[in-house]
């Protein structure tokens, strides 16, 4: 245990200087310094940001939990996230950027009006708040808690061990991201990163060589992988059947709501989309955008194949109850603490602690960014000058901390898995927040009425999905794109019935060069390619069953 403890601070702490010394010169007084690295970041470390901020500890838990429950077909939330980037490549940010746009928020003022833009606001840093921060915190310490044995370390009760977990990586989430801005986050995001790659990578193929040691096996990584892959063939099966619920991802919905449901959270999430936004150039946004789909590909293997084969190797072994939501959030844990050496498992703490730390403080920086820039200074700040209003968000941002390492151990109570209730939860928001973006960009006459509209209307049916028993019966992301569909006709209504009364044009901001990517088709055509490569192996066709 003493050597775990060494090898977690260790690490810790050279990503804490490294991301010191890189930002150690910047100016953060500055709201383009603070918010958006100084809009310099190159496309690497966009794609890096990218990946790690969305590949924390409720991904690395949760997803794999999914899959352990599930089947591969978990695997949709991760490989066609590149479909929804190559949209965020070639459509929003070409605009965005033109109009140095730094939130979305803002982007609705610019395109609506006042009260859209402190709707939406208000949408989304309830969304942070309430479900994003402290279900990151909470599903990272089920995992720090298992590492490190809190409960019996420190003679508490679980509940003690999460809180006490969450208190500390709060803490370090928030001097992160309160103090040293959008570009500490993105610096230590793709130094965890390297770390992620090695821990991450290692855990299924040391858990392919466990399973090369059942039934008396000799232990070979082939051995392993033919008991992997012959074993339980359905778990291999990406393609679930239409009628399948949660935590499988029926195969209609890579074309419906899968497909909706990425757009918005990789093209329209603040959380996500910001570090595009600080992209030096638009050809360094859209190769971070593009690479990100690539890596979000590589993800699979990392947060999906190990709840695979942590349903093999635990319930070969008794060691794990299989009730769908109680074992799906503990498999991942229980798979590290089984296969992970002892000698390395300090550097796998160090490299979860910064993946919890990835999306907290990534979160964390952009509900500071959107309170201080969307609310207080339209608001109350009109005169305040920019090193006002950085400290103001510092200060938002500590409070929302606060709040958030409070409210994390209760997530335990919710009843459900991890991503499923993530994902549930985001439903409530995500189709009003992608509609209001895709047809304030893509139409001159929508007006904002139409939102108005639609946020309304949607909270409604949505929040009916979750009390009309019919409902229950299908999978909760064809409501989802149901939602869209209905809220797209009724922009189209409002189009047609009450346009705006001149056409709208994005303003040309001249705050970066706007050359696109001059290989960046290409690379969007090598990337469609390896994600239908990917499902076509796991399907009945190879794999599956």
């Amino acid at each position: 245990m003493l050597l775990t403890v060494i090898e977690f601070v260790g690490f810790t702490v050279l990503v804490a200087v490294l991301s010191w010394w890189k930002t150690k010169d910047e100016d953060l007084s500055s709201k383009e310094g603070y918010f958006l690295a100084g809009r310099g970041l190159p496309g690497i470390v966009i794609a890096g940001s990218l990946m790690m901020t969305n590949l924390s500890a409720e991904q690395l838990v949760g997803t794999n939990g999914q899959a352990f429950s599930g089947s591969m077909s978990s695997m949709a939330w991760e490989a066609t996230s590149g479909f929804a980037l190559l949209v965020l490549a070639f459509v929003i940010l070409p605009r965005f950027l033109k109009g140095g746009i730094a939130t979305i928020p803002q982007f609705y003022q610019m395109r609506y009006d006042t009260f859209t833009m402190r709707m939406f606001s208000c949408m989304f840093l309830i969304a942070y708040v309430v479900t994003m921060l402290p279900t990151i915190l909470y599903s990272g310490s089920v995992a720090l808690a298992k590492i490190f044995n809190i409960e019996e370390m420190f003679g508490v009760s679980y509940f003690w061990a999460i809180l006490l977990v969450c208190f500390s990586t709060g803490l370090i989430g928030m001097a992160y991201s309160v103090f040293g801005g959008l570009k500490a986050v993105a610096y230590s995001d793709t130094i965890n990163g390297v770390g992620l790659i090695i821990g991450g990578f290692a855990v299924p193929i040391l858990g392919i060589f466990a399973l090369g040691r059942l039934g008396g096996g000799g232990g070979s990584f082939s051995e392993g992988l033919h008991y992997l892959l012959t074993t339980t063939p359905e778990k291999m099966n990406a393609w679930a059947e239409p009628t399948s619920v949660a935590p499988y991802v029926p195969w209609p919905l890579l074309f419906t709501g899968m497909f909706v449901n990425n757009m918005f959270y990789w093209a329209t999430n603040q959380s996500i989309i910001q570090r595009s936004l600080g992209g030096r150039d638009l050809a360094e946004a859209q190769k971070g955008a593009i690479w990100a789909g690539f890596f979000k590909c590589l993800d699979v293997f990392v947060i999906v194949l190990p709840g695979i084969i942590a349903y093999q190797l635990l319930t070969a072994q008794g060691a794990i109850d299989t009730s769908v939501g109680s074992a799906g959030d503990q498999a991942y844990p229980l798979l590290v603490m089984e296969v992970m050496p002892p000698a390395i498992m300090g550097f796998f703490a160090a490299v979860m602690f910064g993946a919890i730390l990835s999306s907290f403080n990534s979160v964390l920086n952009s509900s500071s960014t959107i309170f201080a820039l969307d609310i207080w200074q339209p608001i109350w700040g009109k005169d305040a000058d920019a090193e006002k209003t950085v400290k103001i968000g510092k200060y938002f941002g500590l409070i929302v901390g606060v709040v958030s390492i409070f409210i994390s151990p209760f997530v335990m109570y919710f009843g459900t898995g991890i991503m499923n209730f993530i994902n549930e939860c985001w439903g409530f928001f995500s189709m009003p927040i992608l509609l209001a973006v895709l047809f304030g960009l893509l139409s001159k006459r929508v007006s904002p009425i139409a939102p108005k509209i639609t946020v309304p209307v949607h909270i409604v049916l949505y929040g009916a999905t979750k009390v009309i028993p019919f409902c229950q019966e299908w999978h909760y992301l064809y409501w989802v794109f149901f939602c869209f569909v209905v809220e797209a006709i009724i922009y189209l209504i409002c189009i047609k019935a009450a346009p705006r009364k001149t056409d709208w044009v994005m303003p040309d901001a001249k705050v970066m060069d706007m050359t696109a990517w001059k290989t960046g088709k290409f690379w969007a055509v090598v990337s469609v390619v390896v994600i239908v490569a990917m499902y076509v192996v796991c399907s009945p066709l190879v794999l599956g069953a």
